[in-house]
This record gives structure tokens, C-alpha cells and sequence, in this order.
């Protein structure tokens, strides 16, 4: 099993909004959609900074509940598997795939679709994985019961899960692939 990330080539991959004081984010952000606008991360609404880092609180805690081993204030991204859709998101796109087997796994958190939506609170569809972190032996479960999201639901007709998100709760792995 592999884990992608997709990135801007003109910016590099594992660079993370979050790891960021808040204003230069959000300069950041307003920068991509004036110069990017095409991109994916330029249609992010005005309040995407607060949204992501309120998410990425749930997602720490809940993991930490876990007892999910965390050294980062906030997650790496990744998904499971090749995404068709995430390659869209950028204008220069390419992406970094890394086997799983090369991480820690008690460092990885998952969500059955992009984290943002799954925790939030306007989507109540009552799918079973919906507001659910899961550590990377419920995750095999959640696979097994309902396979990959980019296989059956690419386009989003199914809901707002498109792809499996991994969260890299440590920079170990993640440094060898800058």
C-alpha cells in the first residue's frame, strides 16, 4: 500500500499552511488565489485557515485518545492510493508516493475521505465514518467494508469523500522525501 502526496511543483511538497502563524497564512492563501486561480486551493473560502486549524484540533485529539504517538502541532497530509482528483488539484502538479511500510504506523491517523468534511458538523448523512479518526488497523476494516472512495465515488456524485486521508503526525519519514 502507498501513500501519495500531491503537490505544486513551483512550491514544493509537505509545505503546510498550518505550520504557519496565522496572518502569513492567510497571506499565503490570498496569494495562491491571485496568482493560481485555477487551482484548487484558490477556491478555498475566507475563513479556511480557522476552519483547517479547528480541524486539525479534533483530529490531535482524537488520535491522541488513540494513543496515536504525535510530535507534530499539525499533521502532514497524504492519502491512501493513487487519487485522480487530487492530481487535478494544481496547476503544475506532481506527487511524492511513499510505502506505507516506510512509516511508524502508531505516527498515522485516517479519515474515510478528507478530514474537513468528515468532521463537519453541516454534513449529518449518517455514514458510519462520519466525525471518525481511525489508527491504521481500524482503518484496514473500514477498507475492507467499503474499499476505496477514489474507486467509487472519483467525481463526488456518493458524498464528499473522494479519497482515504492519512495524517503524519512526525517529520521522520516525511524529512527524507523534501
Amino acid at each position: 500500500m502507498d501513500l501519495y502526496h500531491y503537490y505544486d511543483k513551483t512550491i514544493g511538497p509537505f509545505r503546510n499552511l498550518s505550520d504557519l502563524p496565522v496572518e502569513e497564512a492567510k497571506k499565503i492563501l490570498e496569494t495562491i488565489k491571485d496568482t493560481k486561480p485555477n487551482s484548487q486551493s484558490a477556491q478555498r473560502h475566507n475563513r479556511y485557515i480557522e476552519y483547517r486549524r479547528n480541524c486539525e484540533r479534533i483530529l490531535q485529539s482524537e488520535f491522541a485518545k488513540k494513543g496515536g504517538n504525535i510530535s507534530r502541532a499539525a499533521p502532514h497530509y497524504m492519502v491512501v492510493e493513487h487519487s485522480p482528483w487530487l492530481h487535478s488539484w494544481f496547476e503544475n502538479c506532481d506527487y511524492i508516493k511513499i510505502p506505507i511500510e516506510e512509516f511508524d504506523i502508531n505516527t498515522l491517523s485516517f479519515t474515510y475521505g478528507d478530514s474537513m468534511p468528515t468532521f463537519s458538523p453541516t454534513i449529518k448523512d449518517g455514514k458510519e465514518y462520519r466525525h471518525k479518526l481511525y489508527t491504521y488497523h481500524e482503518f484496514l476494516e473500514i477498507i475492507g467494508k467499503y474499499g476505496f472512495p477514489q474507486d467509487w465515488n472519483d467525481n463526488g456524485k456518493y458524498g464528499p469523500e473522494r479519497y482515504i486521508e492519512v495524517h503524519v503526525w512526525s517529520d521522520e519519514t516525511i524529512d527524507r522525501y523534501r
